[in-house]
């Protein structure tokens, strides 16, 4: 259950009253009980002459829009049999704090079911509980092939593949569209709600570095909007993507230059893996065999319709994913992965979830070595490297030798023990200690090599 203490704005009639004017500019039928009349008739010429300019520009898009659907057209530019899939230009845009909650339950009402969620107003806010709330990672995390290297861990997903995924979530079911505010009454209102989110990915450093933030959109089936709500109330409003303030393009100082997109599109558990251009077992590879990207019979559902994610990204930044659950936790985790994404290729700066980073092992030899039982041996001692090799290195007085040819390489005695917190190779020569210092350039050879 995913629940909020904030103050309970659930039913605050200024906010109802502007989610109206929001639905009527869609064209969209506005809550009918209680709301002003006289106000609506006022607002009506405004409204019309927004659907006016809408219609005049049906392909517009606000400018974190257009990076996206940027990105999209390049990234499935090769995919010449498919249509490329685009972003829709009418949603309704969550463009103040607090519009979500509202939304995500009816105003007469103190609850809400669907298929896949609950919400219920409470004493100190809401509750929403998707239907399931917990999840597994395994077999979750799918990765579009053509852009940054898939690890094997993950499921690797032809681009043709998740052009017609990303195409499909774009149309959700009418169902899934309808928002919980109408729920109540005879007309319903269908949308797709969006929402604009700038997370902190360096903070502010005073006179080194200025705050950087990246950009990421949300996109979700009215039914989901409670969903945006609990993204909100963790990282906050980022406003309305139309208004130039709110363009992290024309706040280069404090942009990242990362732009992310993440689309909620649970129905997508129910397409099979033909229909999304899948191979046949027999035209697979052995990879896709291993993680059942194909199929034998034609009925058999995408990831056996289970949730998943699938996303694609570039080395510029840019992240759109489809998320096929309506799991809260998926949405905050998602969110976190591309804070993390943008940080990595940031730098100067990390972030805890920081999935996609790129690790190297390192190995903690001790502070004294010397040959022991994880060392080869073979009998070898100095004496023996003297006689055989004397006209490659200079020997020195004290019973070491230096590469005539490159002189950072050091012939040491077969008992030459390393100590770093001394810096210093130390062995006895003719019953007495003897040493010399451990520089970082010099390279120090054993007898045994």
């Amino acid at each position: 259950m995913n629940y909020s203490s904030a103050p309970d704005k659930t039913r605050d009639p200024k906010l109802i009253q502007y989610i109206n004017l929001k639905l009527a500019s869609l064209g969209q039928p506005a809550y009918s009980k209680g709301t002003d009349a006289e106000f609506m008739e006022i607002a009506d010429p405004l409204i019309r002459a927004n659907q006016t300019r809408d219609r005049l520009t049906p392909d517009y898009l606000n400018p974190i829009d257009r990076r996206i659907q940027n990105f999209i057209d390049e990234y499935l530019s090769d995919c010449a049999d498919e249509n490329i899939p685009k972003l829709p230009g009418k949603t309704l845009v969550l463009d103040r704090e607090g519009l979500s909650r509202v939304m995500s339950l009816p105003p007469d009402k103190d609850e809400f079911f669907s298929d896949i969620v609950s919400s219920y107003r409470v004493k100190q806010g809401v509750l929403h509980n998707p239907k399931n709330d917990r999840r597994t990672t395994k077999g979750v995390f799918h990765i579009a092939e053509g852009g940054l290297p898939i690890p094997d861990d993950k499921i690797a997903v032809p681009k043709k593949t998740y052009a017609k995924l990303l195409s499909l979530a774009l149309q959700p079911p009418k169902k899934t569209m309808q928002l919980p505010f109408t729920s109540t009454q005879d007309k319903k209102a269908q949308v797709i709600v969006s929402l604009m989110l700038r997370p902190i990915v360096c903070p502010e450093v005073p006179g080194i570095i200025k705050e950087k933030r990246t950009e990421i959109r949300f996109f979700a089936p009215g039914e989901l909007v409670s969903n945006l709500d609990f993204v909100e109330s963790i990282f906050g409003n980022a406003g309305d993507p139309f208004l130039p303030e709110n363009d992290a393009g024309l706040d280069i100082e404090h942009w990242t230059g990362h732009t992310g997109c993440v689309i909620l599109a649970p129905h997508l558990i129910y397409a099979t893996k033909k229909e999304v251009g899948l191979p046949h077992w027999d035209e697979a590879s052995e990879r896709q065999r291993r993680d059942g990207v194909c199929w034998k019979k034609e009925d058999e559902r995408y990831n056996n319709g289970v949730a998943f994610k699938i996303t694609a990204r570039d080395a510029k930044g840019r992240m759109v994913t489809v998320i096929a659950d309506n799991y809260f936790g998926y949405c905050k985790k998602e969110v976190k992965t591309q804070i993390g994404f943008s940080a990595n290729l940031y730098g100067l700066c990390e972030e805890e979830h920081a999935g996609g980073a790129i690790a190297f092992p390192s190995y903690d030899l001790g502070e004294m070595f010397h040959l022991n039982n994880q060392v080869p041996k073979n009998g070898a001692t100095f004496g023996d490297v003297a006689a055989a090799y004397a006209d490659m290195f200079d020997l020195q007085p004290e019973g070491y030798g230096i590469d005539k040819q490159y002189p950072n390489i050091v012939y040491v005695p077969e008992d030459s023990m390393f100590d770093i917190k001394t810096q210093k190779v130390s062995w006895t020569f003719k019953g007495k200690p003897v040493s010399i210092k451990l520089l970082k350039p010099n390279v120090y050879v054993l007898p045994s090599g």
